[in-house]
């Protein structure tokens, strides 16, 4: 039976450079999130939640554009697999998305936020204990560690933000990663801004994301965008 990331040691995995290794830096990283979340109210709950949203979202899509479609080409059961994280990867995608348009004092926020981590480790156990050592197998150490380059290249020009309808399969995903990429990361450069600036400008700041964020939603929405997505993610 293949052994869960979770209990070998780095050079076990590959190396640093490999793409296990760094899959498993960012789950321990999120799981340190996850426990700063818990409990936190106010300020320092979005502050907290914006940290997970931006490790995440970059995380997910570099997976479902670099990794899953090379776990489908190498394992007969590849589709069933990943098709089950990328139903989990859509979960979060919508919470994060009802969150952000609800606000702070819907009544539906702690039941969503609990979800939310809920679903985040189910998605680490998945990859951990099933998928990746399962990758492992198939793989050779240069393998992983050339996998695990075109993973972090991919994931720092990754969108950070929840795109719901967006395909969880290339070409979709890989086909809006770039203008998608271009305006999550500005808006985050503008909401950042805003949180340190004086009114009136913070309140200009906060319309120009708002802005931003239109657009997005008009990327989300073209055809493009949306090919190559299966039933149970499609939106």
């Amino acid at each position: 039976m293949p052994r869960s990331l979770a209990g070998q040691t780095v050079e076990e995995l590959g190396g640093p450079g490999s793409v296990l290794a760094r899959q498993r830096s960012d789950h321990e990283q999120l799981d340190r999130l996850l426990h700063e979340l818990d409990g936190a109210t106010g300020a320092a709950q979005e502050e907290v939640l914006t940290r997970i949203d931006r490790l995440v979202f970059s995380h997910a899509f570099a997976e479902e554009t670099v990794l899953w479609p090379v776990l489908r080409r190498v394992l007969p059961d590849g589709e069933e697999l990943t098709l089950r994280v990328e139903e989990e990867h859509q979960e979060v995608n919508e919470l994060v998305s009802a969150l952000e348009r609800d606000g702070a004092g819907d009544p539906r926020r702690p039941q969503r936020l609990a979800r939310l981590a809920e679903v985040l480790r189910e998605d680490v156990r998945d990859e951990e204990d099933v998928l990746l050592p399962r990758l492992q197998e198939r793989l050779s150490v240069g393998e992983l560690r050339r996998l695990g380059r075109q993973w972090e290249l991919v994931r720092r020009i990754s969108p950070t933000r929840p795109h719901p309808t967006v395909s969880r399969r290339p070409p979709g995903n890989a086909l809006s990663a770039l203008p998608l990429s271009v305006l999550d990361r500005t808006r985050d450069l503008v909401d950042s801004g805003a949180r340190r600036l004086p009114e009136p400008l913070a309140g200009l700041a906060r319309s120009t994301s708002t802005g931003l964020a239109a657009l997005a939603g008009l990327v989300e929405k073209t055809p493009p965008a949306r090919v190559g997505d299966r039933p149970p993610t499609h939106r």
